[in-house]
């Protein structure tokens, strides 16, 4: 076991072989590489896999000894400074290194198939590899130094990965935005980190957590400092798991391609916050202000996330504010002190998520066949319905890991969520009414998407296989079929809705809504109606090829099994706990007791129970219900409104618009900071033509004149030399002598 951890140290640089010879064989070999370039999938799933299999023979070890093993070596000595690199291996280390190799195997191969016609396939793959050393490096650092060495590689793979496709603008601004906003959080870490050294001595972990300990015990350090450098280490991690305030890059993120999102965005990078808290946690346990701190981030952005998640229409922001209010959770878990059931969720979320990002690539990948469909189309739910019959497959995946991110038994994420939510009863009344709340709100949401994009009748202007065309409209609806009489309604409904000018917006208002370029001209909570004036053939939506389908099934596996490592009423079956012993030991924190069944099914029963109101909504207002209307007016329905709802109208879309907005948090920003920033720049322009400029050039003019005057006065003459000599020291005498004058 000994000699295992001894060679622990290669975990972070198996995957750097590939890069490095993708790069040297685009240097020196260039048209070769191109041809053969779907080769280098093969090393790189090979070389994780590895990767995978000694992680997870370190984790067998750990859950059977309960050990901590650490390495270090000394790489500069300078009298009291020594800086030691190294690498430790416990829990923690094991657990994410699982995440990435698994998820990272799964992202790859399904990245195979879905960057196979994309000119940048071997840089994808080339970023990919580096991005999994460094993550790696991350998660296995012994110090703080090392941390934030990897953490910058780390970002600088997001960076290049987010703006894959550079040559479009938005995603060269996205990439710009996350680059901009985690230097933020960045440089707030740095500074943590050189503060502590400054107190402790020392960028060790175990040493920093006990020469912390005995001074704060001891009380010979400033409460306000430590506080301060600890507030600036938290900043890092709320940059990186894109927690409020600094949560405005994640969203954006998104323009990069798919897989990126399943990998970094939603299982790896992003929890690399959840990881710097998790491992400074003994740090920060001692702190009981950044505890209160970390949970009330943590409340917020769980809040945060799941409200404006309601609104999107691109199915990947969709998904990328539900990984942000996750990842609220696991920050409010370690707020309260309960490391076990974060990093439990951690585990079970990153399988769940990534399972539904690689689904909504198939569903894109499925909708990009459709003719005349751009990229920002076949990501709109708006225009997606019916694809069920389509891509079954998919469909199922998809439900398995919205079922599970709603928190329904026995599905993974149900035993993490619901252990967090217990948590917060203990800790306060008000975080655990939010965070019930928002399990609802979770419910709903995701079974918003899953239903818009699944359900309902795919009418698009199709061509099918026979030739024969079905219908000039493009009609995605949730009330179902309704053939030709539909139709006549639904010309009957487009000319009133085009009658209205009402510029509100709602997601079950009854008034009509305002579109954008990539919507269509109207958008109604049920019923949308196109009519497209060129008509062109489209083709039907096909099933992804078996290479993603594959990752799909794999990580449903993981979706409906990976909850089992941490039942909570069953000592023998919670593994997680026994695997999380010697950190939770390092902690102080005494092991959780096995629970009584029936009473932890009983406290159960209430979280189950918000999830399924949430759904109950979420199916009321967007399952295909058209057969139990078809005698109702439909358009008293949607388009008349009566006195006693304007209110309530206008609450709605007030709040929908809020929510579609991002809550005015980016205009805040562009507004506030950007355009402060901008208008000191133009003060500072200012100053320097004005007054720096002006200084010098005016020192230069004076000069001239000056010159330009004395030489008019030395005309040659000794006698007016001698008389100007004379006068001067006449006066000087006259000044000396009779102070009077």
């Amino acid at each position: 076991m000994e000699q295992t951890y001894q060679y622990a140290w290669i975990i972070p640089f198996v995957p750097l072989p590939v890069p490095m010879l993708i790069g040297v064989g685009l240097l020196l070999f260039p048209t070769a590489t191109k041809n053969l370039r779907r080769m280098w999938a093969f090393p790189s799933i090979l070389l994780l896999s590895i990767v995978m299999i000694f992680s997870m023979n370190l984790s067998i070890q750990q859950i059977n000894s309960s050990c901590i093993y650490q390495y270090v070596w000394s790489w500069t000595i300078n009298n009291d400074f020594s800086l030691e690199f190294g690498y430790l291996i416990d829990p923690l280390t094991s657990i994410m290194s699982i995440l990435i190799t698994t998820v990272g195997i799964m992202v790859l191969i399904y990245s195979d198939n879905y960057m196979a016609h994309d000119q940048g396939y071997l840089r994808f793959f080339a970023y990919m590899s580096f991005f999994s050393t460094s993550m790696l490096g991350l998660v296995t650092s012994s110090n703080l130094i090392q941390i934030y060495i990897f953490w910058e590689l780390v970002g600088m793979c997001s960076y290049l990965l987010i703006g894959f496709w550079f040559t479009r603008p938005i995603a060269a601004n996205a990439c710009q935005k996350a680059f901009v906003t985690n230097r933020v959080g960045d440089f707030g870490l740095l500074l943590g980190i050189l503060g502590f050294y400054w107190i402790t001595g020392s960028f060790e972990f175990r040493d920093l957590f006990e020469i912390l300990n005995n001074l704060i015990y001891n009380n010979k350090v400033n409460s306000s400092f430590v506080t301060l450098c600890a507030a600036l280490l938290f900043t890092g991690a709320v940059a990186k798991s894109a927690q409020f305030p600094l949560h405005v890059w994640l969203p954006d993120a998104m323009e990069g391609p798919t897989p990126i999102s399943a990998l970094i965005h939603a299982a790896t990078m992003v929890a690399a916050g959840i990881f710097l808290v998790a491992r400074l946690l003994p740090l920060f346990i001692v702190i009981p202000y950044i505890m209160n701190l970390i949970s009330f981030i943590g409340i917020i952005t769980v809040l945060l996330g799941a409200t404006l998640a309601l609104a999107q229409k691109d199915i990947k922001r969709g998904l990328a504010y539900s990984t942000m209010s996750q990842l609220g959770y696991m920050m409010l878990a370690l707020g309260m002190g309960s490391y076990r059931s974060a990093l439990f969720h951690l585990i079970t979320h990153a399988y769940s998520k990534a399972l539904l990002f690689l689904g909504s690539g198939s569903i894109i990948h499925s909708m990009e066949t459709i003719v005349g469909y751009s990229p920002d189309k076949s990501q709109n739910m708006v225009l997606m319905g019916g694809l069920t019959k389509h891509v079954p497959i998919t469909q199922i995946s998809f439900l398995l890991g919205t079922i599970s991110l709603c928190g329904i038994p026995p599905l993974a994420c149900f035993w993490s969520k619901d252990e967090i939510l217990n948590d917060t009863w203990l800790y306060s009344p008000i975080f655990a009414i939010i965070a019930w709340t928002t399990a609802g709100l979770t419910a709903f949401y995701m079974f918003r998407i899953y239903l818009l994009t699944f359900e309902g009748h795919l009418n698009v202007h199709f061509q099918n296989y026979s030739g024969k065309q079905n219908t000039p409209f493009y009609s995605i609806s949730l009330w179902g079929k309704g053939g030709s009489k539909r139709i006549n309604k639904n010309f009957r409904l487009l000319n009133l809705l085009k009658m209205n000018n009402s510029q509100s917006s709602s997601f079950f208002s009854k008034k009509t809504y305002r579109s954008d370029k990539n919507v269509r001209n109207r958008v109604g909570p049920f019923i949308t109606i196109v009519h497209f004036e060129n008509k062109k053939d489209y083709s039907y939506p096909y099933e992804s090829d078996n290479t993603m389908l594959f990752p799909l099934l794999v990580l449903g596996i993981f979706t409906l099994f990976v909850g089992s490592l941490g039942i909570p009423f069953n000592q023998e079956l919670d593994i997680l706990t026994k695997w999380l012993t010697p950190s939770i030991n390092l902690l102080h924190q005494k092991l959780n007791d096995s629970i009584d069944s029936y009473e932890f099914w009983k406290d159960a029963i209430f979280s189950v129970s918000i999830a399924y109101f949430g759904i109950f909504i979420a199916s009321f207002l967007y399952k295909p219900i058209y057969s139990s209307f078809q005698n109702f007016d439909l358009i008293n329905l949607f388009v008349k409104t009566s006195p006693k709802r304007s209110l309530w109208d206008k609450i709605l879309n007030g709040l929908y618009n809020w929510s579609y907005n991002r809550a005015y948090i980016d205009a805040f920003y562009t507004t506030s900071l950007t355009g402060a920033v901008r208008g000191l720049t133009q003060l500072t322009h200012c100053f320097d033509r004005q007054v720096i400029d002006g200084i010098t050039n005016g020192v230069g003019v004076i000069s001239f004149f000056v010159g330009e005057g004395i030489k008019y006065v030395g005309g040659g003459r000794i006698s007016s030399y001698l008389f100007f000599y004379l006068s001067c020291v006449s006066i000087f005498l006259l000044a000396l002598y009779f102070p009077v004058f």
